[in-house]
């Protein structure tokens, strides 16, 4: 994981975002946050599972079915499978270790829909 710090990439109202191999934060007390790095390094994960290509695509095509579906940009971006995991598992330092691969697609079954949060 290559840490850079940027307000530029990193979209408003985000922390952070993940393009294999770099993470980008948009303040550098964010790279600080365990949670938070925690959160990136999951998907750090997933992009080199799925290659990045195939994750970035399988995630914009996962954004806008959950926006046509929740009709709010919030809500289809907690929805997400690659977001469900991290934001269920950020707080679990020794997830990766026990994580299996394409455990991702295991939330695309829950019926559940996440919180509206920012």
């Amino acid at each position: 994981m290559i840490v850079v710090i940027s307000n530029i990439i990193v979209p408003k109202h985000f922390q952070g975002l993940t393009l294999f191999p770099f993470v980008f934060f948009n303040k550098k007390e964010n790279s600080l946050k365990p949670e938070l790095l925690n959160h990136e390094n999951i998907h750090i994960y997933q992009q080199k599972e799925m290659f990045l290509i195939f994750f970035l695509i399988w995630y914009v095509f996962e954004f806008v079915f959950r926006l046509f579906q929740y009709k709010n940009k919030i809500l289809a971006y907690r929805n997400i499978s690659f977001e469900r995991e991290a934001y269920q598992n950020d707080h679990n330092f020794d997830y990766l270790k026990n994580r299996k691969l394409y455990t991702s697609f295991k939330y695309l079954q829950k019926n559940k829909k996440c919180k509206q949060e920012f």
